[in-house]
């Protein structure tokens, strides 16, 4: 008879793959042997970004910081379905950081490039008149800013693994080459660097109408798993408990939010690590295989 946590865990595996299903990405994670893509089995990125309690909470974390930025948040107004197809949004950011941390190098390169390319079809003018352009390499920063502390804080938050000394400045250090190779500037390397740009950048930010209804379709999203709803609301509440101080502060979450996040905060962490046991099979352990790694190798430091 099954255990209850194999049970609960094929429970989570029937959630996770149905809100991203595999195999439609068309992106190769199997070849070619021994290429370690653009990272490898011995970097932190490789570990934190198989976290996908984390990965998820920490994007979601991140899309509610990048809602702050007039200029960012104008091109998605513009020119995305937002409004109607988030979850493809969210699914192919997913394929996008997968892609480009586990894959080969040939895979990663030519996934940036097509990022690249539709960067440079998105531009206009936001709603007081300033013009924007998604290539711009100060936006492109901002973007991968507000991502990799979502994901770095998320596996902070909700892995089993602690994080060592110099792991974190470690991983801003190495998820910047992506950043760099889509076209931003000055992206931060560490910690203290990341602290020091949320700080320099806050005089750009505010909460406005177009704010207000992007988190307002966050808020009703409806991924197609069991439970919909409570899913989306726990790993909302996980994202938002994610958020800096003043971020939280400008979001205007009052009391009952914050509470909410620290509910789903905590939920998330118990069951985190059935997450495992789950998804045992991903794209992080395919990645391991390729270069003869153990993908035992995941779940401790080098």
């Amino acid at each position: 008879m099954p255990s209850p946590t194999s049970l609960a865990a094929a429970r989570i595996r029937h959630w996770v793959l149905s809100a991203f299903p595999r195999g439609q990405s068309g992106i190769d994670y199997d070849q070619p042997p021994g290429d370690p893509g653009l990272f490898g089995p011995d970097t932190v990125t490789w570990r934190v970004h198989s976290d996908f309690p984390g990965m998820l909470a920490g994007g979601l974390c991140a899309l509610m910081l990048q809602t702050l930025h007039p200029r960012a948040l104008a091109g998605v107004w513009d020119h995305s379905n937002f409004r109607t197809d988030l979850v493809g949004r969210l699914r192919r950011t997913t394929n996008f950081v997968a892609g480009t941390t586990y894959a080969s190098k040939p895979e990663a390169r030519k996934l940036i490039d097509r990022v690249a390319g539709i960067h440079e079809q998105v531009r206009g003018t936001t709603a007081d008149g300033r013009a924007y352009r998604a290539d711009d390499p100060d936006l492109l920063t901002w973007v991968h800013v507000t991502e990799s502390f979502g994901f770095l804080e998320g596996f902070r938050r909700y892995s089993p693994l602690s994080l060592p000394a110099g792991a974190a400045d470690a991983y801003y250090d190495e998820v910047r080459r992506v950043a760099e190779a889509l076209g931003a500037r000055d992206v931060p390397k560490s910690e203290a660097e990341v602290a020091a740009y949320f700080a320099r950048v806050q005089g750009e930010l505010r909460l406005d109408e177009r704010s207000r209804e992007v988190l307002a379709v966050l808020a009703r999203i409806r991924l197609p798993v069991p439970a919909a709803g409570l899913s989306r609301d726990l790993f909302l509440g996980a994202g938002t408990a994610l958020l800096p101080d003043w971020a939280a502060r400008m979001l205007a979450l009052g009391r009952f939010e914050r509470a909410r996040a620290a509910v789903a905060s905590r939920t998330l962490h118990a069951i985190a690590p059935l997450f495992r046991v789950a998804l045992n099979d991903g794209v992080a352990p395919r990645a391991c295989r390729r270069v003869g790694a153990d993908p035992s190798i995941l779940e401790r430091w080098p």
